[in-house]
């Protein structure tokens, strides 16, 4: 009864985004029962989300057990309400609790299929997914029928702080730290540039990774172009985008033949804005990036306009053979990796793109071919693949890499198989050795030279999801964890 009246006093207007009350996230918040004045209590828990990437807009006492949680709003834009990333503290030892996200603005979720979010903590600092037993969904009576997603959850170290996310964070400053890193090695098949600046002035990092001769101004350049982190809460893409680095770095024998022929552009952070704000969709002024690829504005889209001047020079440029636009996201709501492609009027050319994805399934057993396809939804008229595919010729392909929030299925398999960073890091790694099969330069390997690379770098022993194009433009084939109690 107490639950029930707790909630019925609550300020219900702002439950569907309104955003109104959430303008900004919670800072080192205590939540204390209603009309309490006295010294702060250990088991009062204090709520944070000011910190990089942080999202959490508000916080309800419903009882000493249970808490309803307001997603912040992405900046500028009250629609899309999905990214949260929040510390808690001051709890008390066997303390149990549940949390409740009330205001998701997406119904579709893989929640309803075994998805929790991760956490880690102070002592425990490798993220870990919550056990699916732990996490409900559903729509709730209290909150207007939305969807809401509760998780429960048992503190068991007094000092701690405890960290909760819709998925692994990749940050903007671990970006950074990582690319100084890479800078420091002196490599000299490896240019890092600023191709510009964010409204806010952060970096935009562009990365060269071939051999030096190829960048010979005399010499012709077969290019592949890869970007991630239009939309920021997209965190997986990151760290796929850091797998194909890392890949293309190495002293691995395909790395090297690779470089030697191919020259790969990378810009691992489109959006830094938005990442570093805790938004899931849209830059620090509201805009979704991947709707402005036809006229970007140098000053409300700079990231944006940058890139595509740089790929416009490009292919004016009769040395440069752009032949793959890759842009790296993740899916909310479908398993596995995947790709989008565009849609050919002739059948030569729509199979010929087909070829990347067929690849890449040979060598990656959570690629699903079956969930690739070839669009041209109106919808997605101004993202980065569709626009770029009309500015180009018909000898470059543009894809959409998608990558699940959750898991994937291999061949033969009903239970799905959670994603982990290194797991997200790997599909990577297949995304770039892939080139070797597509450009047939395997006969440039030495054997024995790949003792003790073969199984680090990939995972060649699946031909899950296989198939042919179809008509349709599909692709048809087949230590403890944290808080684990019964409750």
């Amino acid at each position: 009864m107490m639950e029930e009246n707790s909630r019925e006093h609550l300020d219900t207007d702002n439950e569907a985004g309104g955003e109104d009350a959430l303008v900004g996230n919670v800072n080192k918040l205590m939540v204390t029962p209603p009309g309490y004045t006295g010294p702060p209590k250990k088991g009062y828990i204090i709520f944070d989300a000011c910190f990089e990437s942080g999202n959490l807009g508000r916080v309800d006492y419903i009882s000493e057990f249970e808490f309803d949680l307001f997603i912040r709003p992405d900046t500028c834009n009250p629609r899309f309400r999905v990214w949260f990333n929040f510390t808690v503290e001051n709890v008390r030892e066997t303390q149990r609790v549940i949390f409740n996200i009330v205001n998701f603005s997406k119904t579709k979720s893989l929640y309803r299929d075994g998805m929790s979010p991760v956490v880690k903590s102070t002592s425990r600092p490798k993220w870990q997914r919550l056990p699916a037993k732990n996490v409900y969904y559903y729509r709730c009576p209290d909150h207007r029928r939305n969807y809401v997603m509760s998780f429960a959850f048992c503190f068991d170290r007094e000092d701690d702080v405890y960290q909760f996310a819709y998925c692994y964070p990749y940050t903007y400053s671990r970006l950074q730290h990582y690319l100084a890193s890479l800078e420091r090695r002196n490599l000299d098949y490896l240019q890092r540039e600023q191709l510009g600046l964010s409204v806010q002035q952060r970096r935009l990092d562009l990365l060269t990774i071939t051999n030096p001769a190829c960048l010979n101004p005399e010499r012709e350049k077969r290019v592949v172009f890869l970007t991630a982190r239009v939309h920021p809460g997209e965190s997986p893409a990151s760290f796929i985008c850091h797998g194909v680095i890392d890949f293309l770095v190495s002293q691995h024998p395909i790395a090297q033949v690779l470089r030697d022929h191919v020259t790969f552009k990378i810009v691992p952070m489109l959006n830094p804005d938005g990442v570093y704000l805790g938004n899931y969709r849209c830059s620090l002024m509201g805009f979704d990036l991947n709707r402005h690829w036809q006229d970007p504005s140098p000053w409300a889209h700079p990231t944006l306009h940058a890139v595509k001047q740089l790929i416009v020079q490009m292919n004016q440029d009769p040395k440069v053979s752009l032949e793959f636009y890759i842009d790296v996201h993740a899916h909310s709501t479908m398993m596995n990796g995947f790709m989008y492609g565009n849609v050919f009027e002739e059948e030569e050319i729509g199979q010929r793109q087909a070829v990347f994805p067929r690849l890449l399934c040979q060598n990656a057993p959570d690629f699903s071919l079956s969930s690739t396809s070839f669009n041209r939804d109106v919808v997605k008229a101004g993202t980065g693949r569709r626009f770029l595919g009309g500015l180009l010729d018909d000898t470059s392909y543009c894809y959409t890499l998608e990558v699940s929030f959750y898991s994937y299925l291999t061949a033969g398999s009903t239970s799905p198989v959670p994603y982990t960073e290194d797991g997200y890091i790997r599909l990577g790694r297949n995304v770039a050795r892939t080139f070797l099969d597509y450009y047939k330069l395997n006969n440039l390997i030495d054997e024995s030279k790949l003792t003790g690379h073969i199984n680090s770098s990939f995972d060649s022993s699946s031909t899950s999801h296989q198939g042919i194009k179809a008509g349709n433009g599909k692709v048809k084939g087949d230590r403890k964890p944290h808080g684990v109690r019964d409750y």
